[in-house]
């Protein structure tokens, strides 16, 4: 017994990271499972941004890819996203990996080694900021061929969903009014929830409708607010929310097949579905312009080329490129608006500048001795600040 004691001391004290094992093929059904301190084992060429953003959220302690995590056929982000949170990252260990490890057993990482015990069971490439550095210059060289191939599935998209995009046939109906009013479509993209508290006077003067994306529907209610309308898949919000009251969208596969719909009906609320190939983000956005939005505010989204061509957030499906066009110049990117914002003038300085004018003013006129035109000359002194107040906000 005391033997073994030591042993299993000596064992913690093994270098590298330890935790329990989270065997995946598929990334969406690996994120549903994974928790703090595990270790996903999934096998994803080129890992997404979004795959990335969420094992960070889960609070895992490292990632090993069967595949490489980077190809080079364009610089996609998730590893960045897992080194940037200290996660660590042993990437192409090969597809015998994913049969060799034993969901829910204990392994550790150190070096590009995985380890079950003190036995080897498959090694790959641990990478750091410097290789991935090294493979992302290399990778931009692939940029000219994704880009074409982007462009031709556009047109196959297009044909196929022709009637969604140009005419808005089999958006669903909903009852929360949009018409004319300001919708907010809030995704879970990196730094989601900061920049929504940068919103939070916009949203308290405009009160714009409230639509959560995902696992971005739990961050409005951590933030104290109610979405009105939730889309995704809900096996990635919490219950509390979806029963919040928001009318819920489900994305469904052009077959009718709506993952998660078991779910709402399990827990007895009433769902819509949305067959369409774009992601929630996309569906999010043609809700809103189908049910006559005046504004639509974008907050965690892409906002570079590199974001863009991402696989998980857009690449080969391009849903989102079209769903832009549709929408023109009535989406605006909430990192803009607040900036906007930013460079307004207080209101408690304009109103301080307008006391401070009227009552120089009033100093100038009582020294001068105007007397009985001093209430003239006031009266034109106030209504050339309230037109300056009026141009300012206006």
């Amino acid at each position: 017994m005391r033997f073994s004691r030591l042993l299993s001391r000596d064992k913690e004290r093994l270098p590298g990271v330890v935790g329990i094992a989270r065997v995946e093929r598929r990334p969406g059904d690996l994120l549903r499972r994974v928790s703090a301190g595990d270790i996903a084992i999934l096998d994803q060429p080129d890992l997404d941004r979004r795959t990335a953003e969420a094992l960070v959220a889960a609070e895992v302690v490292g990632v090993v890819n069967a595949s490489p995590s980077i190809s080079g056929r364009f610089p996609n982000l998730g590893p960045e996203v897992l080194l940037s949170a200290g996660i660590t990252l042993v990437d192409g260990a090969g597809a015998a990996i994913m049969h060799r490890l034993r969901d829910g057993a204990r392994i550790r990482l150190h070096e590009g080694g995985i380890f079950v015990g003190d036995r080897e069971v498959g090694r790959g490439n641990e990478q750091d900021a410097d290789s991935v550095a090294d493979h992302m210059i290399e990778a931009k060289a692939g940029m000219a061929a994704q880009l074409e191939a982007f462009s031709a599935n556009t047109i196959e998209f297009l044909r196929r969903e022709r009637m969604l995009i140009l005419d808005g046939i089999g958006v669903p109906d909903l009852t929360v009014a949009m018409e004319q009013r300001h919708v907010l479509v809030l995704a879970p993209g990196q730094g989601h929830a900061e920049e929504f508290k940068r919103l939070r006077r916009y949203v308290r003067e405009y009160r714009p409708v409230l639509i959560g994306v995902e696992r971005a529907a739990d961050t409005l209610r951590a933030l104290g607010y109610r979405p009105e309308v939730i889309v995704g898949d809900p096996a990635d919000i919490s219950t509390d929310t979806l029963k919040c009251g928001a009318e819920v969208v489900i994305p469904a596969h052009i077959d009718g097949h709506a993952p998660g719909l078991e779910r709402i009906q399990d827990l007895g609320i009433g769902a819509v579905t949305f067959p369409a190939a774009g992601n929630p983000e996309d569906l999010a956005l043609l809700l809103a312009e189908s049910h006559r939005a005046s504004l639509v505010v974008t907050v965690g989204f892409q906002a570079t080329l590199h974001e863009f061509l991402d696989r998980g957030r857009s690449g080969s499906n391009p849903s989102t490129f079209l769903t832009r066009l549709r929408l023109g110049g009535k989406v605006v990117d909430g990192t803009a608006l607040t900036t906007l914002q930013s460079s307004r003038t207080p209101v408690s300085a304009v109103l301080l500048l307008a006391v401070a004018a009227l009552a120089a003013t009033f100093i100038a006129l009582v020294a001068s001795g105007l007397g009985s035109s001093y209430f003239d000359v006031l009266a034109d002194t106030g209504n050339a600040v309230f037109a300056y107040l009026k141009g300012l906000f206006t």
